[in-house]
Order: structure tokens, then sequence, then C-alpha cells
């Protein structure tokens, strides 16, 4: 039954590698049989390519392909993965893939810090489409980056809406800047309302200064000497002296009538 088993084994690992060769070999032959182009030439272009990005960038040349869009990109995308990659240390696991769109060709680079791959494709005239690095990181440096961008995002959002709050929370003030712009405009026109009803109060004043008036006392005098004088038959009222003058109220005047 080992044997049997051990067997079965083999013969799946044979299946695999020749599936494995035969797709190699189908790749290698759609290159060379559309575009005529062999595995060795294009793995040989591909380090041309990327040494002549790495020198670029290395001697800060990247002003001079500004005006070419494809190489431009390039070394943007390889100067910006460089401070994750570190040290190139080496290339290898080249791949050559073709399709009737064009040749993409995968280098795998080896850094210090973190491995990279390089992907560089032709288009069906076999003239340079694009050059992208992909940085390799790990399952934790994904996750990192992750909740990093997570907590970057939600935290913008909660600032956005605190932010929203206190402009809706000063809409409360507004009305009480107004009245105090507007009050300060009304209160002339309330002085100048009020102003015609403070002569009531110096009417009212005026009548206790008019039977205080000395002229009044004296005319009064004389008509209570000469009522007096008639009641007593004499002449006139002269040798009555009036000493002194008191109101009566008119209920009791009523009663001694």
């Amino acid at each position: 039954m080992k044997r049997k088993l051990l067997t079965l084994g083999m013969a799946l690992i044979c299946v695999f590698s020749m599936t494995a060769c035969g797709g190699t070999e189908d790749i290698s032959a759609n290159a060379e049989s559309l575009y005529g182009i062999t595995q060795d030439s294009a793995i040989s272009y591909a380090d041309q390519v990327i040494g002549s990005i790495q020198t670029i960038v290395a001697q800060n040349m990247q002003e001079q392909y500004a005006s070419d869009a494809v190489i431009s990109a390039a070394l943007d995308s390889w100067e910006s993965a460089l401070e994750d990659i570190g040290e190139v240390q080496g290339m290898s696991g080249h791949t050559v893939a073709a399709d009737e769109d064009g040749v993409t060709i995968d280098v795998h680079v080896d850094g210090s810090e973190h491995d990279a791959d390089i992907v560089i494709t032709l288009d069906d005239e076999l003239a340079l489409s694009s050059v992208t690095t992909n940085v390799e990181y790990s399952f934790g440096e994904l996750m990192q980056n992750a909740a990093l961008n997570t907590i970057l995002g939600m935290g913008t959002v909660f600032v956005i809406l605190i932010l929203i709050c206190l402009i809706i929370y000063c809409f409360n003030f507004i009305p009480k800047i107004q009245a105090s712009f507007s009050g300060s405009g009304k209160e002339p026109e309330e002085k100048k309302e009020a102003a015609p009803a403070a002569p009531v109060p110096a009417v009212s004043a005026a009548a206790p200064a008019a039977q205080e008036n000395p002229m009044d006392d004296c005319e009064l005098v004389a008509v209570i000497a000469a009522a007096v004088a008639a009641s007593e038959g004499a002449p006139s009222p002269e040798g009555f002296v009036v000493r002194s003058i008191r109101r009566v109220p008119v209920s009791r005047w009523k009663a001694n009538k």
C-alpha cells in the first residue's frame, strides 16, 4: 500500500513538472512566434531597461526625461519604491509572457529591506509601454498600513464633523450680534419718542406752585375779610386781621348748611 502511494505521488510530481515546463515553453514559443523575440533576448532587454533606470535615478537626471511620459512614470515608480527596497542585492526570476496585446517581462529584485517585482510591458510593436515597480510587503506590514489608512480616514471624518458642529453652534450667536448692531441705531429714536413725555410731571408740579403764589393768598385774604365785614355790618374790612386760613372739607361744609 505504501509503495502504491509513493508511486502515485511520484507520478503526480512528474505531471506537475511537465505541465510547468510545457507552460514555459508555450510562453517562450508565443513570444517567438508572435513577435520574433526569444526569452533570452527579452531578459537581456529587461536588464538593460532596469540598468538605465537605476543609472538615471542615481545621477538625478530625471528632468531630462520629463517630456517622455513612459520613462518619467518608470523613473517615479522606481524612485518611490527604492526607499522601501533599500540596497539592491541582485535580480532573478525573469518571466516572459506574450499574447496578442504584447509582451510582459517580470523581473524579481532582491533588496536589503524588501523585495520587489519590476513589470516591463511591450506593446504589439515591441515598443516600451510601461515600467512599474511593485514592492513586496509582508502580511503584517499590509495590515499595519491598512490600519493606519483607516485611522487617518476616520480621524479626518471626525475632525470635519467637529468643525461642522462648531460652525452650527456659532449660528446661535448671529441673532444676538445682529440685535446688538440694530439696537445701537434704534436708541436715538426711542429717546426722541420719550422726550415729549417729560413735560407731563412739570404740569403736575406747577399746580402746587400756583397754590403757593403769595398774590393768590392776598386776594383770598381780602375776599375773606370783606365777607367777615359784611357779616358783622362793618362798612369796610379795615380793622380785621386774618391770623390763619384753614381749608374745610366739603362734607363738613355741607353738614353746616
